[in-house]
């Protein structure tokens, strides 16, 4: 069983495109981490933890933020890819 946060190199630089996926889309929405939070209901520091590829956030959440942010998940785990 893996322990969290003990990912490989590839899986880390996937997280981090991630990441770099939702804070691209929020910026360009011109939302703030404090709004995407209120917003999904997330909190902020999660929110920012999320854009630094620092989480593997749940397939639930990476829902909710794509909903906030007028795309699908898969938008962007495309762009992560």
């Amino acid at each position: 069983m893996r322990m969290s946060g003990n990912y490989t190199k590839q899986e880390r630089t996937f997280l981090k495109r991630l990441g770099k996926a939702i804070k691209e889309r929020r910026t360009k929405k011109g939302l703030s981490q404090e709004r995407l939070a209120e917003l999904t209901g997330l909190h902020r520091t999660y929110v920012g933890s999320a854009e630094r590829g620092e989480r593997n956030i749940s397939a639930l959440n990476t829902k909710v933020l794509a909903d906030a942010l007028d795309c699908r998940a898969s938008d962007l785990f495309r762009s992560a890819e």
